[in-house]
């Protein structure tokens, strides 16, 4: 009898790439590395893909208000980086557990881990609510807002700060989806919320057809609707889904034994971010001395540059994922082959794209604005952020990777030394003491991750990561 003839193998990818996006029950701890890391790759980037067309629409509708409407979106941001740091601190330690009890063949553990770090995250956003709803004036104000951000922008600070439990669980939700090998449901919650947001921007902020005219506070009320409606979707599949992940009466149950292991390996997670994010506060502050149209031009610009870095990152959660699931099968050297691919593709990607946007940096800059100043403070940013992209896309896979071992305090203290007693301070010198001006800001982010990088990677080599246990 006659075999049928082999598929070739532009249609065994394509087929894979297919699996990818529907998703489906694989076992990343055995067969082809490379088809895992597609496997779970491609849903990562296009999840990270419309997180960041989202930044860039937000900015864009907002950019018609004016430079300082622009610039508190950026205040706005660089205080959201606070929480951010908590929700993917929390995440990092989620993603670490929940993949290494899938590895090891437990999923009614990894359920366990996904209830905790779902109440964990509850709590956590209650502080940052209180405090964005009854002082966000005096937030912006000591961020170095302009009057018109004090009269017009405080409403949007309040909304961002005060519903910021959507947010945090967004993060940590899907970090559960992925930490499970189940890339493809945390593609589609964000799809699924981004894209609303997207939708609701324009009708809220200009108030389209039966939408009223809120202005810069329809950005922040759009922001809330759609990612609470990505939030309920995340909710409904882990309470009715046929995932690897089920919450149930047996799994909400808080067992303080878990709630300290995930908060161990969360802690160095959120200290690893709230340095490096607290750095990006600094750097704001900085900015701040030269104004409204320095600010709202740095603004756009590291819009752009989260625009092609983002896919970039789906990539490493790809490494983070196959790590900790490999170490959970008790296969080490394979958890270590899948960061150094993952790595080299990481590299190829973001080095065609940092030379795209070099070369298309000021048409980029102009989609958001025609204001001369600003285009020139954003196209510079976005030039000179482009010249470390190279080092950018090894720093993110290596991070990602220590994370996914459950080893988050290597990276914090990397973040540490390389952010806090480096870049900062290097910022400062090169910007104000020596009047290099908004581009000493830009050339101190650039030196700084690359250090950083090198370490990581000199760091990852010595191998202790291997020996974690969470």
């Amino acid at each position: 009898m006659t075999q049928p003839p082999e598929p070739s193998r532009a249609r065994r990818f394509l087929s894979t790439i297919a699996l990818a996006i529907r998703g489906g029950q694989e076992d990343f701890t055995t067969g082809s590395l490379g088809r895992a890391v597609l496997l779970l790759s491609v849903p990562m980037v296009l999840e990270m893909l419309m997180e960041s067309v989202f930044a860039v629409v937000d900015v864009y509708f907002v950019a018609g208000l004016g430079a300082s409407a622009v610039a508190t979106v950026g205040i706005t941001e660089s205080l959201l980086t606070l929480i951010y740091a908590v929700a993917i601190g929390l995440s990092m330690g989620t993603t670490a557990m929940v993949a290494r009890r899938i590895g090891e063949k437990r999923p009614d553990d990894a359920s366990r881990v996904a209830a905790h770090a779902i109440a964990a995250g509850a709590v956590a956003s209650l502080p940052i609510a209180i405090i964005g709803l009854f002082s966000a004036r005096d937030v912006l104000a000591l961020m170095g807002a302009d009057e018109w951000s004090l009269t017009h922008g405080v409403p949007y600070a309040r909304w961002m700060l005060g519903g910021n439990v959507v947010i945090m669980l967004i993060f940590i939700i899907n970090a559960v989806f992925r930490g499970a090998g189940d890339a493809a449901i945390a593609m589609r919650v964000l799809w699924v919320a981004n894209g609303i947001n997207i939708l609701l921007d324009p009708a809220l902020i200009t108030g389209w057809g039966p939408f009223p005219e809120m202005g810069i506070r329809g950005a922040a009320v759009a922001t809330n609707i759609g990612r609470g409606i990505g939030v309920l979707y995340q909710l409904a599949v882990l309470c009715f889904g046929s995932g690897r992940i089920r919450l149930g009466w047996h799994t909400v149950r808080l067992k303080a034994d878990v709630m300290w292991r995930l908060v161990r390996v969360s802690l160095g997670g959120i200290g690893q971010y709230v340095i490096a994010t607290s750095s990006w506060i600094a750097l704001m502050r900085i900015m701040a001395v030269f104004g409204s149209e320095s600010l709202a031009g740095y603004t756009i610009g590291v819009r752009i540059v989260i625009f092609s870095i983002l896919p970039a990152w789906g990539l490493s959660n790809a490494a983070a994922t196959l790590v900790g699931q490999n170490l959970g099968a008790g296969n080490p050297d394979r958890a270590e082959s899948a960061v150094w691919l993952t790595g080299w593709v990481n590299m190829a990607f973001m080095v065609t794209v940092g030379a795209l946007s070099f070369a298309f940096a000021e048409p980029l800059v102009r989609i958001f604005t025609d204001d001369p100043a600003v285009i020139r403070v954003g196209a510079d940013c976005v030039r000179v952020f482009c010249l470390g992209y190279l080092f950018y896309s090894w720093e993110l896979v290596i991070v990602q990777s220590f994370n996914g071992a459950g080893d988050t305090y290597t990276p914090t203290w990397i973040n540490f030394f390389c952010f806090w007693l480096f870049e900062i301070p290097l910022a400062y010198v090169l910007a104000i003491a020596a009047g290099m001006g908004e581009r000493g800001v830009y050339g101190s982010v650039v030196i700084a991750e690359s250090v950083a990088a090198l370490v990581g990677i000199a760091l990852f080599r010595r191998g202790k990561w291997k020996q974690r246990e969470i």
